[in-house]
């Protein structure tokens, strides 16, 4: 903890400024305001050595286990009777909305050809609920911090837009309260940015939002045990094709992979791993399970915190004032995350990418605005 003291009380004061920056213009969640300031930070001259430097391991942690309590705690927001009192219907249409989303978004990622796990991050975050559900999935497949860092940026940035830009819809598009709401928790990312945007369609619009949106968090279980199921299939296939590689006589106890060449190794291992399943993505992680000879766990454990937290809070033990506080720390560790997160962007590498990921990211929004416009029309 002495090492992360400088990044953790850089981290707390961002998430100080970013509650000051919600009260201000109210507009603005807190959650999108701490990852702006941790870029901002990133960037100014005279705290970007401090960034780098000393306060890089606290903003990591940061990023990455205050990342897994907030998501924890994010299971105290839902209840088992309020997403099953929506209707089956209803529920189905989550469904379709989640599926299209995650799939056409990780299509055209690879089809654009971004870098490391964008294409999986970026699809997890506008299909689940954002920078929430790309912290779980990157925890699983071992995501690099950079792949991370640009897609909360990227799904930030067009979640924050939702805000101003769907309430301009409703009315076109013929939207009473009740559908307004439905679709802005179908097809906006954020919790806090659902609420900010179905707040101006009345207060039916703001119940409705939520609770179809907190029914898209209740996926994020079974995509993250998806996700790590994936990761442990490709290292099964990084370690076939590396004993595939040992030379036969090579002796009892040589680097699996290690070839008579030594061209192979690990690298190859993952990347024999990647060719199996088809995603390039899942490289780095293969390679990192290779090195260490672990596997990601199914679920993991936040993951059965998560899912502890849903099922105390459908008993309905916990009194309001606990579900109230839990509240305020689960959006407190969240600032802090992304804030970490935030300062983990650099912008002249994005800028290499900036015009495929900003085309993914716009694909993706019409494809969650189309396909949950559509589904809500069909199911009320």
């Amino acid at each position: 903890m002495r090492g992360d003291a400088p990044g953790l009380l850089l981290a707390a004061l961002g998430v100080a400024a970013a509650l000051g920056i919600h009260a201000l213009v109210p507009a603005v969640p807190e959650l999108t305001a701490a990852v702006l300031l941790g870029m901002l930070v990133a960037h100014l001259p005279g705290l970007r050595p401090v960034v780098r430097g000393i306060a890089r391991p606290g903003l990591s942690t940061a990023g990455k286990r205050l990342m897994r309590l907030g998501i924890v705690l994010l299971g105290l927001k839902l209840s088992l009777d309020d997403v099953l009192g929506l209707g089956w219907a209803t529920v189905a249409m989550v469904l379709a909305v989640v599926a299209a989303t995650f799939a056409g978004t990780l299509w055209l990622g690879r089809r654009l050809g971004l870098p490391g796990d964008q294409p999986l991050l970026v699809a997890t975050g506008y299909s689940i609920c954002g920078a929430s559900a790309i912290g779980a999935v990157s925890q699983a497949a071992g995501s690099e911090e950079e792949d991370v860092a640009a897609s909360v940026a990227l799904v930030t940035l067009c979640g924050t837009l939702a805000i101003a830009v769907l309430p301009l819809l409703q009315h076109p598009l013929g939207l009473g309260e009740l559908e307004f709401g439905r679709w802005v928790g179908a097809s906006v990312h954020d919790v806090g940015q659902v609420v900010a945007t179905a707040q101006t369609g009345g207060a039916g619009a703001l119940r409705e939002a939520v609770l179809v949106k907190l029914m898209r968090v209740v996926l994020l279980a079974p995509l993250v045990a998806g996700v790590a199921v994936a990761v442990r299939r490709n290292l099964r296939a990084a370690r076939v094709a590396a004993l595939a590689e040992v030379p036969v006589g090579a002796p009892v106890g040589a680097p699996v992979g290690a070839s008579a060449a030594g061209g192979a190794g690990e690298e190859g291992a993952a990347g024999a791993a990647s060719a199996v399943s088809g995603d390039k993505s899942s490289a780095k992680p293969a390679e990192k399970s290779v090195k260490t000879g672990s596997r990601p766990p199914i679920v993991p454990l936040f993951v059965a915190g998560f899912l502890a937290m849903i099922v105390l809070r459908t008993t309905g033990v916990l009194p309001e004032r606990a579900l109230d506080l839990a509240a305020d720390a689960q959006g407190l560790l969240l600032a802090a995350a992304l804030f970490g997160l935030g300062s983990a962007v650099h912008l002249p590498t994005m800028a290499r990418t900036g015009g495929r990921i900003a085309l993914l990211g716009l694909g993706s929004w019409v494809v969650v605005a189309g396909v949950s416009y559509v589904g809500v029309l069909v199911t009320t």
